[in-house]
């Protein structure tokens, strides 16, 4: 296994950082175990809720299990729901050109490298509420950790030793497998392993350090991004070698097939809406923790008005935290909704009616299982008609958006390029300022068909083609 710890990209490391990686590697050894001569065996199972695509998960079992000839790995981790929903993107292109998907995520495992993932993980989002109650903590310390401190390339060394402890999961898999990886630590881990074909999907416009897994071909839907990572500029105070341009592709963004195929006909059809008056559909998804959810409460309570007079028509995804819909039913005092509460199946029959059918008042959706909770709001994207989302992973997403308030400073860059590429509006920091532009889009016929006009072109021109080119250069087909 190479140690790229001292030096990553042909660019030096010095001395203290690297200590400080190799201690924080002992750390987790010593809290989780050394588990380096481990035998894990490996098996799968069908994930139900993406059956149509053959998706398969992969898991510890007793004996290990052989993987289809044209198979194709996406190797994840759970951080809130946008690291899946990339994934799904992935998986659902793989079928579509023919492979066989198989989810890997790495921090499911009892092993010691899942340990280390699920406590940092544990770590970022007990920080990412913190940054939302307290307004000193977020201007002093999360802000500037999610854009300025990530972005140094010295904070890459200490994931580059942490992932090391991947290597054990990864001992029975077929180190020729196509394998795609929607986190760093995924594609780091990958990467000392062995394994040969591999492409690090980057998920953000704000290029950083955290994300350079050297040895995997760094796919980027930006050309921001592709610049920032081609000359790494700003990762340090020095100029520094940047990443070749045979480990760096910029691709486009990373959508699902599912959302592809019939996206001329969903613009169509959001246009009639409007022509016809019906009601607008807006589609809003709660963060898993509830992040933002002071100004989500104040724009349901500002839209419930123009449901009762059926302008809008609410279509709410909370994941899979229930307990969200129940503080939210309480700040607004409680409304009736139609709840579709762990009943997928007839959920999924709505969305088929929804087609060409009429929608109206408040629809609540949670599932407890991950992928259909992740999964039901790609479901409600091609019959909505408008989507609310804090400026992450959804900010690449072919649905007219509005960007609410951003959740770490990388996500800024999410919602300017929606905004410059215009298939999106504006990230608006305050309840005040997003619903006046609620009101606006309400009172103005013209800005839904627009933005559905500039969907159309940038398909045309495969802004959205990014999860299909990374098959195709994880699998080799194109170099």
């Amino acid at each position: 296994m190479q140690d790229r710890t001292k030096k990553i990209f042909g660019n030096e490391i010095d001395g203290k950082t690297v200590k400080s990686a190799e201690k924080s590697k002992r750390k987790y050894i010593k809290k989780y175990g050394d588990d380096s001569d481990k035998d894990y065996k490996i098996s799968f199972k069908p994930i139900e809720a993406l059956d149509f695509m053959g998706a398969s998960n992969i898991v510890f079992g007793e004996e290990n299990s052989e993987m289809e000839d044209n198979a194709l790995i996406v190797g994840n981790i759970r951080m809130g729901f946008g690291h899946y929903r990339i994934s799904i993107a992935m998986a659902s292109c793989a079928a579509a050109l023919g492979f066989k998907p198989y989810w890997l995520d790495l921090a499911s495992f009892d092993a010691t490298g899942s340990k280390m993932i699920r406590e940092q993980n544990d770590m970022y989002s007990l920080a990412s509420r913190i940054s939302q109650k307290s307004r000193l903590f977020n201007k002093i310390v999360w802000e500037p950790l999610n854009s300025e401190g990530f972005k140094k390339i010295t904070y890459n060394a200490k994931d580059q030793k942490n992932s090391e402890l991947l290597v054990p999961i990864f001992k029975n898999i077929r180190k020729d497998v196509p394998y795609i990886a929607t986190h760093v630590w995924p594609s780091q881990g990958a990467i000392h392993a062995g394994m040969k074909n591999v492409v690090n999907a980057i998920p953000d416009n704000w290029p950083m350090g955290l994300h350079l897994s050297e040895g995997a071909i760094h796919a980027v839907q930006t050309p921001f991004a592709y610049l920032g990572y081609k000359t790494l500029d700003g990762f340090a105070k020095e100029n520094l070698n940047g990443i070749p341009e045979a480990q760096l592709k910029m691709v486009g963004r990373f959508i699902d097939h599912e959302l592809l195929v019939n996206l001329e006909d969903d613009n169509a059809k959001r246009r009639a809406r409007v022509r016809e008056d019906k009601p607008l559909r807006i589609l809003m998804t709660v963060g898993g923790a509830g992040a933002g959810f002071d100004m989500f409460a104040a724009m349901v309570k500002h839209l419930l008005p123009e449901v009762e007079k059926k302008k809008v028509a609410l279509f709410i995804n909370f994941g899979d935290h229930e307990d969200v819909y129940d503080k939210l039913m309480k700040e607004i005092g409680g409304v009736e909704c139609k709840k579709y509460f762990n009943d997928f199946d007839n959920f999924k029959n709505l969305v088929s009616y929804l087609k060409d059918g009429e929608a109206e008042g408040i629809y609540a959706v949670c599932n407890d299982d991950i992928f259909q909770a992740v999964y039901s709001t790609n479901l409600l994207m091609p019959v909505c008609d408008l989507l609310v989302t804090k400026p992450s992973e959804l900010a690449y997403y072919p649905i007219p958006k509005i960007f609410m308030k951003h959740i770490g400073g990388h996500e800024v860059y999410g919602a300017i390029n929606g905004r410059e590429i215009g298939d999106s509006l504006s990230e608006y920091p305050t309840a005040k300022r997003i619903n006046a532009m609620l009101d606006k889009i309400l009172s103005d016929e013209d800005i839904i068909p627009h933005l559905c006009d500039r969907i159309d072109e940038l398909k045309k021109q495969g802004y959205y083609d990014g999860a299909y080119e990374c098959v195709k250069l994880a699998s080799g087909q194109k170099k």
